[in-house]
């Protein structure tokens, strides 16, 4: 059961590397594996039997829902977008409690952090307000590998810190569109370089990452927090007094259930 539901959260992982406005890092929050996957993924070969079995089904789900899952949840998001945001939403808010528990385990609470959540708050937003701007140019991308592998090394920013969606920063290199063409062709000549990106972006951005876990924990989390609360009022479609709202507001309740099923202990 373990194995089935640590592939079915990288089954979300990939599809949140598609989606815009969606952040990789924020679900593996929401899940509660965000500290240990980058423990696992840094320190592989300190434990290899455990970090593999670990991390092989979220591996498989991640390959699972880049490949079927994320075209599913594109159409989910244009036909019920309400509803699929509302959804989001209540995943998201229902990880909040575990993250300030995690933040507070060592030396409890404190008002002066609440301002690492503020400016990662406000970060996040302007990030993720970016979509809205960029989607719509029309320049033409550099499709070069030397650019590609660039995009990916910035790609994998969103991939790893939760709040800042990848989906964003390729459509401020304006490749977010040659991204989505080539998972659904499986175009190699794209999907090569940017993995050799995203795979040297990420080593160096984990390492940042557990740097800052190991040396400033509660300072970390507390920024983790401002950034998952920044993904929150870019997914908010608004509300009306109908039947599709009183849909999306069962979502969302649904989706806090959910988030409390994932949640792992710390």
């Amino acid at each position: 059961m373990k194995f089935v539901l640590d592939c079915l959260k990288g089954v979300a992982l990939g599809a949140g590397a598609i989606l815009p406005g969606i952040s990789s890092g924020v679900l593996c929050v929401v899940f509660g594996i965000y500290e240990k996957l980058v423990n696992s993924i840094l320190n592989f070969f300190k434990d290899i039997k455990n970090n593999f079995r670990f991390l092989l089904p979220i591996i498989i789900g991640i390959a699972v829902g880049v490949v079927l899952f994320g075209n599913l949840l594109r159409i989910l998001f244009n036909t019920f977008p309400v509803q699929t945001k509302f959804c989001f939403i209540g995943l998201i808010l229902g990880s909040i409690p575990s993250l300030f528990k995690t933040a507070n385990n060592h030396k409890g609470f404190r008002l002066h952090y609440l301002i690492y959540t503020l400016s990662t708050f406000l970060f996040a937003l302007f990030l993720l307000s970016l979509e809205n701007t960029i989607s719509n140019a029309t320049t033409l991308a550099n499709t070069s590998p030397l650019f590609l592998i660039f995009a990916g090394f910035i790609m994998s920013i969103g991939v790893v810190v939760p709040g800042v969606s990848s989906s964003v920063l390729l459509m401020i290199l304006n490749v977010y569109d040659i991204y989505l063409f080539s998972v659904a062709t499986v175009d190699l000549f794209v999907l090569i370089p940017m993995g050799i990106g995203i795979l040297l972006g990420g080593f160096i951005f984990l390492k940042l990452i557990q740097y800052c876990l190991s040396n400033f924990h509660i300072q970390t989390y507390y920024s983790i927090i401002g950034f998952v609360l920044g993904s929150i009022p870019i997914l908010y479609p608004g509300i009306e007094f109908n039947l599709t709202s009183f849909i999306s507001i069962v979502l969302f309740f649904i989706g806090l259930y959910v988030a409390r099923i994932f949640e792992k202990p710390h």
